[in-house]
């Protein structure tokens, strides 16, 4: 099984919010169509901007425990070091 750790925005520079899953076309998908009340709906951060997958559940999650623990500035450098222009990566994992 394979393991997620994602970034939403709402837009360049925008609101992010960070996640892990199991399931990540499943997962944005429900972000992206406000299935999920809560933060990501509140505040429209339905753009999938990073992701990075391992078959380890604890390295995911540690992953994204460091993330949210960064400053913004550091979670933009990281979106931006793979994706400059802040493209909504939801169609590439179809």
């Amino acid at each position: 099984m394979q393991y997620s750790v994602y970034l939403m925005a709402s837009g360049k520079n925008g609101t992010l919010y960070v996640g892990v899953t199991n399931d990540l076309v499943r997962r944005v998908y429900e972000h992206r169509n406000g299935l999920v009340a809560g933060f990501t709906s509140r505040h429209a951060v339905y753009q999938l901007v990073w992701f990075e997958s391992t078959p380890s559940v604890d390295a995911a999650i540690h992953k994204e425990k460091q993330i949210k623990n960064w400053k913004r500035a550091w979670k933009v450098a990281m979106i931006e070091e793979s994706n400059p222009t802040w493209m909504d990566l939801y169609d590439t994992l179809l």
